[in-house]
């Protein structure tokens, strides 16, 4: 692989250690701090994605999990199956509450629809395909136009490989840009998953805090043909046999030992700039965080007596309140922290040394004063078009894409818009299909009235003319007309309906001109609108893309003037972390040290018997009989559940499997603490702790359900 900003940006010396997502070409550059902080083995053997452990590595699309036995057997986080649970369960076998455990391989069920895990088979540069000579000269609309095309020539080519999903990602603000080849396993089926009480012990009050109590793990199983292709479900698919897995490690952690997570963080900022920050902390979070508790009171007061509802908005309740408990915490830390300022003064350091010579001011100089006119563009869009997003009912939302697929049909599929095309068909199959048991029509409208109050409540002007004619909105509707209106769209569709829906998927231009369905009519009414809606945020987007690129290499050039490192922000793709298991000198509020390790005595010390701390009796009564078999430690006198460790996590780090210094698994990232988590933003040293369920925990556990053949599997003797 050629040269790349990537790999000169760590030709100096280094960042913290235990800062950085590092892809794993890069460990190399970082041997001398992998080694200082206990990494077993040569760096250089950690690098390659077809053999051992990287292959052993997969995503489950927003989630990370990994192989753990010869027969496709995947290890991951209780909250990442936790809908392929809930899609399973019914008022009548409430597999949330009680657990699941497929006694058999005929036992497993399919996970929810679109469930997927991707194997990395492939990582290239191909940035110059990306950003080619005639590329780099558009602007606006029109660079947007030839990336997505190029991106699109590249992923049809790479995916002529039969069974493969492939994908470029961004690095560096679109300064470069990587193919990223996947084996699409689609035949996922569930295993095994803890009752509640285990693998959701402390719910959303413990959440993001410590100490911490929560068996966060589940398995799935991979299904292919039985020629070991990439197939849809079907009972004479046979499991998948990957070419590596992970081992059990042989010898239990203790305090200070070198871990590492590997897995597929999502997103982090920490190379956004100030105007960037001051947005999302002091406008979009506080936003985001109100719309979240809004969005939950109203679901909690439609579902209180409705345990089939209830259980269709279990997963996305879980989601809204991690994601809120996420955003309140980084808005906590950052009332209390001079972040802006910071970001404020490097920022002001930087356009000092881009104006300290000829040739930094020729070329960096006017796109850095670009980006901060433009992002004030995209600011000002995003706030006025917010009300009017949280307004469009969800089943809209539905008839709009796939009022737009079947126009993008009618065209050659590389000329389709991407997420239109034919690779992206299954996607929407799934989604439609997924609603069965994630949708219900009174909840739903519940919904509709609180959002459409705040946005009719809007002076006309600020309204937007096409939605409002659409869906026959007026200035000064009360309460009473608001509630009838969406009556009256429920009542005229028939898109709550699963046929309905799936009937649209194939359906023409002209069968969709033929609806008289309320949501398909407003759908055809918002078309024009919504096109030219998307051609304006390609144009401002076409623009910041080339401007933000340029703003990167100035930033990677001025770091690595003063001896810094560089790591790309995360963005999904493969990443490795690297830490010590550790606890912290102090804790929050209390002022508290925090030891490194949980045990079972805290959960029989939390356990209430009911709510977010409903610990089975079962665990209770064996921890309190101290049945401990082979996972007792002495020195704690007890089995370990938790621990911390300074690993540099984020979101979609869930699942991600953690090693020690011989590779070898002791146990899954879940979570991290609460003062920390603005490290998305703002990494702190000195706070920032992930927290992991230990593996001693999960295979005592796993004991206690009688799950003895997954132990076996495991290669538990």
């Amino acid at each position: 692989m050629k040269k790349s900003l990537l790999m000169l940006a760590l030709a100096s010396s280094f960042a913290m250690a235990n800062e950085g997502m590092w892809m794993p070409q890069q460990l190399p550059e970082i041997a001398t701090e992998l080694k200082a902080a206990g990494l077993a083995l040569d760096p250089a053997s950690l690098t390659k994605l077809t053999e051992f452990p990287m292959a052993a590595m997969v995503s489950l699309g927003g989630c990370s999990a990994s192989f753990v036995s010869p027969n496709g057997l995947v290890a991951t986080n209780h909250h990442c199956v936790y809908g392929s649970v809930a899609h399973n369960s019914t008022p009548e076998n409430d597999l949330l509450a009680n657990g699941f455990l497929a006694a058999s391989l005929s036992d497993e069920v399919a996970a929810a629809p679109g469930s997927r895990i991707y194997v990395t088979k492939a990582v290239e540069n191909v940035t110059s395909k990306i950003i080619d000579a005639k590329t780099a000269k558009l602007s606006g609309k029109k660079r947007v136009d030839a990336i997505e095309a190029n991106q699109k020539a590249v992923v049809a080519e790479c995916e002529k490989d039969e069974g493969h999903r492939c994908s470029v990602a961004a690095y560096y603000g679109s300064l470069e840009f990587y193919l990223i080849k996947q084996l699409e396993i689609k035949d996922v089926r569930l295993v095994h998953a803890p009752a509640a009480g285990v693998g959701k012990f402390g719910g959303d009050t413990d959440n993001w805090m410590w100490p911490r109590h929560t068996g966060d793990y589940g398995f799935y199983r991979a299904y292919v043909s039985p020629e070991g292709k990439s197939a849809d479900f079907n009972v004479d698919n046979v499991p998948y046999k990957p070419d590596f897995h992970l081992t059990l490690a042989k010898d239990g952690l203790k305090e200070g030992d070198f871990v590492m997570a590997l897995g597929y963080p999502g997103r982090t900022n920490r190379h956004r700039l100030p105007s960037e920050v001051s947005e999302t902390f002091e406008w979009s979070y506080p936003n985001t965080v109100a719309s979240y508790k809004n969005t939950l009171d109203i679901i909690a007061s439609e579902t209180v007596n409705n345990k089939d509802a209830a259980l269709k908005y279990a997963s996305r309740v879980a989601g809204l309140n991690n994601y809120m408990k996420n955003r309140q915490g980084m808005l906590d830390s950052y009332a209390d922290s001079d972040f802006l300022q910071r970001k404020t003064a490097e920022h002001k350091e930087l356009t000092a040394w881009v104006n300290s010579s000829r040739d930094n001011k020729k070329a960096y100089a006017d796109d850095l004063k670009n980006i901060e006119k433009l992002l004030q563009q995209r600011q000002q869009q995003d706030r006025a078009d917010y009300l009017l997003d949280n307004a469009t009912p969800r089943l809209l939302s539905v008839a709009r894409s796939l009022h737009r697929l079947a126009h993008e049909s009618t065209k050659p599929d590389a000329e389709r818009k991407a997420g239109f095309q034919q690779r992206d068909l299954p996607r929407f199959k799934a989604y439609v299909t997924g609603m069965e048991r994630n949708f219900d029509v009174g909840v739903e409208k519940a919904l509709d009235l609180s959002n459409l109050s705040k946005y009719a409540a809007q002076p006309k002007k600020q309204r937007n003319a096409e939605f409002d004619a659409a869906m026959g909105i007026k200035d000064g509707m009360s309460q009473a007309q608001l509630t009838a209106l969406i009556d009256s769209w429920y009542a005229n569709s028939g898109l709550a309906e699963l046929s309905n829906r799936t009937a649209l998927l194939d359906a023409s231009i002209d069968q969709f001109k033929q609806s008289n369905d309320v949501f398909v009519k407003a759908a055809l009414a918002l078309y024009k609108s919504d096109l030219k809606r998307e051609a304006a945020d390609e144009e401002l987007g076409g623009k910041i893309q080339q401007a933000y690129a340029s703003y990167m290499r100035a930033k990677i050039a001025f770091m690595q003037s003063k001896g810094q490192a560089v790591y790309p922000d995360a963005n999904s793709t493969l990443r490795v972390t690297f830490g010590n298991v550790t606890g912290r000198d102090h804790g929050n509020e209390d002022g508290n040290a925090w030891a490194p390790f949980t045990t079972l005595q805290g959960i029989t010390a939390k356990a209430t018997g009911e709510g977010e701390f409903n610990a089975p009796q079962k665990q209770l009564d064996a921890i309190k009989a101290k049945q401990y078999g082979p996972y007792k430690v002495d020195s704690l006198n007890s089995v370990p559940v938790n621990y911390l460790a300074t690993l540099d996590i984020t979101g979609g780090n869930s699942g991600s499997a953690v090693l020690n210094s011989k590779a070898e698994f002791v146990g899954l990232a879940f979570d991290g603490t609460l003062d920390s988590i603005i490290s998305d933003w703002d990494f702190n040293p000195a706070n920032t702790r992930s927290i992991q369920v230990d593996l001693r925990y999960m295979l005592w556990q796993m004991k206690l359900d009688g799950a003895d053949k997954l132990l076996v599997e495991l290669g538990v003797k």
